[in-house]
C-alpha cells in the first residue's frame, strides 16, 4: 500500500520540464500506481535532488524531508538517501551543500534544459572520476555519521540507498530505545 522511493530514481535530473520519453514512462507508471490506492513517497537522491513538486504531482508522488522517521511494523524508522553518511568524501560533501542550496539551484533550473542536461553529463563523468580515484573507505557510511543519525532521531531501524555495500548491517545503536 506504500512506496518509497529513496532518490536516484533517475540517473541524472535536470529538472521538471524533462522532456526524455523516459520522464513520461516513469511518471505514467507512478501515476498508475498512486490511482491504484499505492501512496508514494520521494526522498531527493543525489542524483534527482533537483525534482520539484511538479514532476511528483504528475506522478501522485508526496515529497518527504531528506530525513523521514516513519513506522513500519512497530519500530521507528529513519529513511534517508544516505549520501549524508558518506562524510568521509569531503569533496562529494562540499558540492551536495551547494547544490542543495534554493539558490544555486534556482539559478540551475534557470538554465535552458539543453545546459542542464550537458551540466548533468559533465557532473556524472566527474563523479564516476572521482569515485575511480577515491579510498574505498571514503565512499561508503560512516559509522559515526550512521550512529549520530540513529541518536539524532532516536530509531532502532535506518532504512537508507546511496551505499556501495548493500547488506543489513547491525550497528550498536541500533538496540537503542
Amino acid at each position: 500500500s506504500k512506496l518509497y522511493v529513496l532518490g536516484d530514481l533517475f540517473e541524472a535530473w535536470v529538472g521538471d520540464d524533462d522532456d526524455t520519453e523516459l520522464s513520461a514512462t516513469v511518471a505514467r507508471a507512478l501515476a498508475g500506481c498512486a490511482e491504484a490506492g499505492v501512496r508514494i513517497a520521494f526522498l531527493h537522491g543525489n542524483r534527482d535532488f533537483l525534482l520539484g513538486a511538479d514532476y511528483a504531482a504528475r506522478c501522485g508522488m508526496d515529497l518527504l524531508p531528506e530525513e523521514c522517521v516513519i513506522e513500519i511494523e512497530g519500530v521507528p524508522t529513519l529513511l534517508l538517501h544516505g549520501d549524508t553518511l558518506c562524510t568521509g568524501d569531503h569533496a562529494y560533501q562540499a558540492f551536495r551543500r551547494q547544490a542543495r542550496s534554493a539558490d544555486w539551484q534556482a539559478s540551475m533550473l534557470a538554465q535552458p534544459l539543453g545546459v542542464r542536461r550537458q551540466f548533468a553529463d559533465a557532473a556524472r563523468a566527474h563523479s564516476a572520476h572521482h569515485v575511480a580515484m577515491s579510498a574505498a573507505s571514503i565512499m561508503d557510511v560512516a559509522p559515526d555519521a550512521v550512529a549520530a543519525a540513529y541518536a539524532r532521531h532516536g530509531v532502532r531501524r535506518m532504512i537508507h540507498g546511496h551505499t556501495h555495500r548493500p547488506a543489513i548491517h547491525t550497528a550498536a545503536a541500533a538496540t537503542g530505545p
